[in-house]
């Protein structure tokens, strides 16, 4: 039968088409404009459920673009900092130096020696500690890690809280 009612729809804004590009973009922990990094030990402590999926979901993922040559990534957790705010060590690693000029006034170069105009200015990542525990994924829990049987349970002796401790007689020698 024909129902002359219309059909009804959701309200708010229709579903986007590109739901993956629009999350990444408001940028949660671990992303920037090109990649989204997963610490393995926070998705290894996620409930099973969501790990089941996760799994699930990656193993589609990399089937699907197993044809790619994949290289092999480094990835160094980092921090934004300002150049000024930068010592020795760390601006070598950003590729930059701090000298003083012949007016005695302190100005940044970079590896190629040209001047860092509004050092003030100017953002760097700069590599941290990774601030996320490698161990974290049975931290919370109270089972050992995935691979590994629980160790064994050694019964400790109990002795009497009062009173003289238990004494074993001596082996009897078999001769």
């Amino acid at each position: 039968m024909f129902n002359p009612e219309p059909i009804q729809r959701p309200s708010g804004p229709p579903a986007s088409s590109t739901p993956a590009r629009d999350y990444l973009n408001t940028r949660p922990p671990g992303t920037d404009q090109s990649y989204a990094v997963l610490p393995r030990s926070l998705v290894e402590a996620m409930p099973l459920p969501w790990q089941q999926q996760m799994a699930h979901l990656l193993s589609d993922f990399h089937r699907a673009y197993a044809h790619l040559d994949w290289p092999v990534y480094r990835v160094v957790p980092s921090r934004v900092e300002r150049l000024v705010d930068l010592d020795e060590e760390q601006l070598a690693e950003v590729g930059a130096i701090a000298e003083l000029d012949v007016d005695g006034e302190l100005v940044y170069r970079d590896r190629s020696g040209a001047l860092i105009t509004d050092p003030e200015h100017q953002n760097v990542l700069v590599s941290v500690l990774d601030p996320i525990p490698g161990d974290f994924a049975n931290a919370n829990q109270n089972t050992p890690p995935r691979g590994f049987p629980q160790p064994p349970v050694v019964p400790q002796p109990t002795y009497p809280q009062s009173g003289p401790l238990p004494v074993q007689a001596p082996p009897t020698p078999r001769w």
